[in-house]
């Protein structure tokens, strides 16, 4: 049985994409849209630490301050924030992932306990600094139909009627994780 999402366990949200406002809207990006979503929500502020931005919350009902983080290291070692949290005594299923999902449908929004990385890199550098057994948000963005379109596609902004969908999608992905 698939093990159920639970609020009150999870101490830190990070959210996966590129650090610069040229990167902002891009699909591979969505993670720290979440972010700043439950950020403005929370009246949270951003703080910088060496390898991430990140700010505080203690959403009601929760007995304890959530960390939202972004990695600011570039997607491909957003792994490097780890040790941060790990000295915080932050487990690894106390972690919550946001990131985009090229296996689910554009606007398909999934949690998940654990998994394979699926080629993305993001995923690949956390799973490499503390393993799979953390708690995912897919949000889906669809699948470009040639594999070598990938890079290019993950890294272009959603097209215009799907950037119109995108807000409500994040007051979604806020309602689930916090």
């Amino acid at each position: 049985m698939e093990p159920t999402y639970n609020k009150a366990e999870i101490r830190a949200i990070i959210g996966l994409g590129n650090p610069g406002t040229q990167f902002y809207r891009n699909r591979h990006n969505i993670g720290f849209r979440v972010l700043d979503t439950i950020a403005k929500a929370h009246d949270a502020s951003w703080r910088e630490a060496s390898t991430m931005l990140y700010a505080t919350i203690r959403p009601a009902g929760i007995e304890h301050d959530i960390y939202l983080v972004k990695p600011i290291t570039y997607m491909n070692s957003s792994g490097l924030v780890m040790p941060w949290l790990t000295k915080k005594g932050i487990k690894p299923e106390q972690i919550l992932v946001a990131h985009d999902e090229l296996e689910k449908k554009f606007s398909q929004l999934v949690l998940k306990l654990g998994g394979s990385h699926k080629g993305h890199n993001g995923l690949k550098s956390i799973i490499s600094a503390v393993g799979p057994l953390f708690w995912r948000l897919k949000f889906g963005i669809d699948r470009p139909g040639d594999r070598e379109h990938v890079p290019n596609y993950v890294l272009a902004d959603f097209t215009p009627e799907q950037e119109l969908a995108v807000p409500a999608l994040l007051e979604k992905a806020k309602g689930l994780l916090i």
